[in-house]
């Protein structure tokens, strides 16, 4: 699913979000930025040791929650990893639906500062964090909208969604916010 948004484009994939080949890639990281699984392990995997020692060097003091931080790719098809830190799905009572929207905020932020055209994101906090998918995708899909109208930039920014039915939760997300 492609939906145009002036110069720029939103996209839909399901797939590998290790094997885009964007400017930047968005981890799912934890405010540690000590890697963990899911999608975290599997950019640290692929990307190899190097993304972890400059994490280690440049963030000693890690990341918090509703932030992010930048890197090179390591063996990535890409020159960065965003290391963005979602929400614990808390009940939604607890702030989370604003710090889901800032980590996605700080993400796109760190693409225009670094000349990114392209972005690839996971859906950020909605695995090992809990956050319900639905609700996650309408959350990083406006958020997402909003700041690529406003900004004209970045050029392309995928969501990139392991299984059908997160596709199909983002996909309904965008059809929400679309004007028709």
């Amino acid at each position: 699913m492609i939906v145009k948004l002036g110069p720029c484009r939103l996209e839909l994939i399901q797939g590998d979000i290790t094997q885009q080949h964007v400017d930047a890639i968005v981890n799912a990281a934890n405010a540690a930025l000590a890697g963990g699984g899911g999608v975290d392990g599997a950019i640290h995997d692929a990307g190899g040791a190097s993304i972890m020692k400059e994490t280690d060097e440049k963030y000693p003091e890690g990341c918090p929650t509703g932030s992010a931080v930048a890197t090179a790719a390591g063996d990535l098809p890409a020159n960065f990893v965003f290391h963005a830190v979602g929400p614990i799905w808390k009940g939604g009572r607890q702030g989370e639906a604003e710090q889901l929207a800032m980590a996605c905020r700080a993400c796109l932020q760190l693409a225009v500062k670094h000349n990114c055209t392209s972005v690839a994101f996971p859906a950020l906090s909605a695995g090992a964090y809990g956050y319900p998918i639905d609700l996650a995708a309408a959350n990083l899909v406006k958020t997402t909208m909003d700041f690529v109208r406003w900004h004209q930039k970045p050029s392309v920014v995928k969501f990139v969604l392991f299984d059908q039915g997160a596709f199909g939760a983002f996909a309904r997300a965008v059809e929400e916010v679309v004007p028709r």
